[in-house]
């Protein structure tokens, strides 16, 4: 068995029909790491407005584990790994990037934007880190959206997720 068999790293899976819960919770349980992007959905019931976590991005779920132990999960869920379309190899995700993407979309209430990383092709923008703030130590790539100055973190060929409005005087060149 290779070495890439048995080491463990992050990687961006598919989950089919919404069932992203069911494999995190399966995760939580069995001490596997795993991240679902969540956020915080308004929904109306019987006249009452319920605030309601939930993930952000269905059919998505990033686990950090050995390709073995990923495909032994194959075997009792539906999920697939998302394909780099360059090298035809299931996309790994980098610890540092990973890290970063967590602390931006662990800030529930802090009007993150999640968008695909088809929707927005970056530009050659500044690197930047920011150095306050609850995306203290975050380094990332700054653009405008929606008239305002975010910072950008993206897992190449899965997803972008960018901050709320960063005051300059938090941000650093890199």
């Amino acid at each position: 068995m290779s070495l890439i068999e048995l080491e463990s790293y992050w990687y961006a899976l598919r989950v089919t029909y919404n069932r992203e819960m069911i494999v995190k919770r399966y995760c939580d349980a069995n001490q596997i790491i795993c991240f679902v992007p969540m956020g915080y959905k308004i929904s109306e019931r019987n006249g009452v407005k319920v605030r309601k976590l939930e993930p952000v991005v269905h059919n998505l779920i990033f686990i950090n584990a050995s390709r073995q132990l990923i495909n032994e999960l194959k075997l009792k869920f539906p999920i697939r790994y998302m394909m780099d379309r360059g090298t035809g190899k299931p996309i790994v995700v980098p610890e540092k990037e990973m890290r970063h993407f967590m602390a931006v979309a662990t800030n529930y209430d802090q009007g993150i934007v999640y968008l695909d990383s088809d929707e927005m092709k970056l530009k050659v923008g500044t690197k930047v880190r920011i150095t306050g703030g609850p995306f203290e130590g975050v380094e990332g790539t700054l653009v405008r959206i929606r008239n305002n100055k975010r910072v950008v973190v993206e897992i190449k060929g899965v997803m972008i997720v960018a901050t709320h409005y960063i005051h300059p005087s938090l941000l650093e060149n890199m």
